[in-house]
């Protein structure tokens, strides 16, 4: 149970220190830090604004020319990529890396321009399509669109909204031009709701053919080409194939920056770094020669870095304890086996201040009661194997992935023994393959029971377990009561719970009724039956005595008791709710052995052996995906409804230093 200690951290500098020491503190990672909201008329602050946008400006620009270049020359992907995690990098690496930052931000500035080439040319490719699509009806057509006639003929080229064939047409004219015998029409094309056309006549009646042809639904070409329509194509073509000949060579320039990709990431990583930096920057309070920043530090960093500080910055550093009003951040330290469920206890809430991180006790129950809900040594096995061989093939995995994945593994453990206790290997995989391909009988015995068949066995295991659980809870509250001095609240909140309900179950133990009805195996004698009762009455009455003690009114105060007493039933609810573990754990086991029956349906041979595979694979791949998934979610409501609900509040505000908050490249250095 490890929350850090926290120490104030004061840094005073010359002004031209401040970059330097700024960018120190942000590799180190070590400093949360807490600007003053006032400071002395000496002091002020610099605005940074225009700077900080610059940065962020260019971390974007590089980031978009490494998915520009993504686009073009894909990178790796795939499961081991994501995996293997952000790539190492020293100080002096960085130091090195960051002089090329200027150059690679001008590269990523070109890779977006030709980007927007290529953008400008696919939309001119789209552009000039359209255009001869619009001039395919009008292929067959050998003059210009815009024609108008000559001196003694007058040409009309246009559209009628549907299909009509050129005798059609004629008759059409013929009908309402029947004084006018010199009219030529010839249809260029014909479409469903389109026809093209093409009309001549003599010029001296070429307002009263445009008048019958408007009153037949003519339209003249919304953009007529000026050149013949096989011309005005074969010249758009040309200009499509120049277009896609730019959009091409944009793109093979593009690949050539295929080799600058980690360091076009790293030069994003840089410049949000330098952000950051440059907001800190602007809110620092600065003299014309001096600097200073405070904020909080873990006490066992705190030695460290003041001698860093010191040494190589000349710093003035002052490291203090925080007052008692102080708002702390707050860090969780844990080892190997307790640090994989930090996570879980951050999903529900830090310590406030005063309260034990619960991760070391939390840490034991989770994983048995996780192992019990999957209880199959088959699937732990998978679990464990799975996530052993990632955390030691990707070493530079990031750390809240490798807890996650390093709380799977022990969770796998506890499933593979909770499966060897119980009997279960896939189900009943071994003997119903046995039985159906090989004709003979192989069975491997549990090491306890098998909870299908005697299902009431593991339902009191689970209460047992479950009481455990709950009592532990108390005994958290109770030490952190101690450690508090409250030595009366111990005995008023805790000690008379445990009175009570351990006196209650007791006495549950010592009757014949309950004795009968869940075929124990053992009954305590009547005497500590009555003990135990009056165990359970001293409880009752300290609760009802000191439930309602912050009350001056004696009846309020009773009353309040009487409520107080009334929990009891909350505990008996708390109690039966690890009955999902039996749940759980008998669906998983008949689920498999459903699966099982279901493979097994063909009998032998090799049409049985493939069905029986496919079936094998598929039904525990989903076995093992939705019972992981309730393991997982009733694990955690255990424990924060149940164990929490005994001693932790939470509220606690996590530690968020100021650090390199890069995406692509973590910088490593020595504390």
């Amino acid at each position: 149970m490890a929350v850090l200690e926290m120490k104030r951290i004061e840094i005073c500098a010359l002004k031209n220190q401040r970059k330097k020491i700024l960018e120190f503190l942000q590799r180190q990672g070590a400093v949360e830090i807490n600007i003053p909201e006032t400071a002395e008329e000496l002091f002020g602050k610099t605005d940074t604004t225009s700077a900080r946008l610059a940065f962020e400006k260019s971390s974007q620009t590089t980031a978009s020319a490494v998915t520009v270049l993504d686009g073009i020359v894909p990178p790796e992907k795939g499961l081991p990529k994501m995996l293997a995690g952000r790539q190492a990098i020293t100080a002096e690496q960085y130091e090195k890396t960051a002089q090329e930052a200027s150059s690679l931000s001008k590269k990523a500035a070109h890779i977006l321009l030709l980007d927007k080439k290529i953008a400008d040319s696919q939309a001119e490719v789209l552009r000039l399509e359209a255009q001869i699509e619009a001039l395919n009806p009008w292929l067959g057509l050998d003059v210009s669109m815009r024609t108008k006639g000559t001196q003694s003929t007058s040409v009309f080229i246009g559209t009628f909204p549907e299909a009509l064939t050129e005798g059609q047409l004629k008759e059409r004219l013929a009908a309402a031009l029947p004084e006018i015998s010199c009219v030529e029409a010839e249809v260029v094309s014909t479409q469903a709701q389109q026809t093209c056309v093409f009309v001549v006549c003599y010029g001296e009646y070429g307002m009263q053919v445009e008048n019958a042809l408007r009153s037949m639904g003519f339209t003249y070409p919304a953009t007529p080409s000026k050149l013949p329509p096989p011309q005005r194509v074969e010249e758009l073509q040309k200009r499509i194939e120049t277009a896609k000949k730019e959009e091409a060579a944009a793109q093979e320039e593009i690949a050539s920056y295929k080799d600058l990709r980690q360091d076009l990431l790293f030069a994003s990583d840089y410049y949000a770094m330098r952000a950051d930096k440059y907001q800190v920057l602007g809110e620092l309070w600065q003299s014309p020669r001096t600097f200073f920043v405070s904020g909080y530090i873990p006490a066992e960093d705190s030695a460290a870095l003041q001698r860093r500080l010191e040494e190589e910055y000349h710093a003035f550093v002052e490291i203090q304890t925080p007052e008692e009003g102080e708002d702390l951040p707050v860090k969780l330290k844990n080892g190997f086996f307790a640090a994989p469920v930090e996570g879980v206890v951050e999903g529900y809430s830090l310590p406030a201040k005063g309260e034990v991180d619960p991760s070391a006790v939390m840490c034991v129950f989770y994983y048995v009661l996780f192992g019990m809900m999957l209880s199959d040594a088959a699937y732990g096995i998978l679990i464990a194997l799975g996530c052993g061989i990632v955390l030691l093939k990707f070493k530079n995995i990031e750390e809240s992935l490798r807890k996650s994945l390093r709380m799977f593994f022990f969770c796998g453990i506890s499933t593979t023994f909770w499966g060897v206790m119980f009997g279960s290997y896939f189900g009943d995989a071994i003997p119903v393959i046995a039985r159906t391909f090989f004709g003979t009988e192989i069975t491997i015995p549990a090491l306890w029971f098998v909870p299908l068949d005697n299902p009431m066995k593991l339902m009191l295991f689970s209460f047992l377990l479950g009481i455990i659980h709950l009592f532990t809870g108390l005994a958290v509250q109770l030490y952190q009561l101690v450690k508090r001095k409250k030595y009366a609240d111990a005995l008023y909140d805790v000690g008379f719970w445990y009175f009570l309900v351990g006196g209650l179950i007791i006495f549950l133990l010592s009757t014949d009724m309950f004795h009968n009805m869940m075929s124990l195996s053992f009954q305590f004698p009547a005497i500590v039956g009555n003990i135990a009762v009056v165990f359970a009455a001293i409880g009752a009455v300290g609760i009802i005595a000191t439930s309602g003690r912050e009350s001056r009114n004696p009846g309020k105060r009773i009353l309040k008791g009487l409520y107080g007493l009334y929990n009891v039933s909350g505990y008996l609810s708390d109690i039966l709710s690890y009955s999902r573990l039996l749940a759980l754990g008998l669906a998983t086991g008949v689920i498999a052995t459903v699966f099982n029956q279901m493979g097994s349906m063909l009998g032998g041979g090799v049409v049985g052996g493939i069905f029986f595979t496919l079936v094998f694979v598929i039904g525990h791949g989903m076995n093992l995906a939705i019972n992981l998934l309730g393991a997982y979610v009733h694990t955690n409501r255990l424990q924060y409804v149940e164990f929490f609900g005994k001693f932790y509040e939470g509220g606690g505000r996590k530690f968020q230093p100021f650090a390199a908050k890069t995406k692509y490249f973590k910088i490593t250095e020595e504390k």
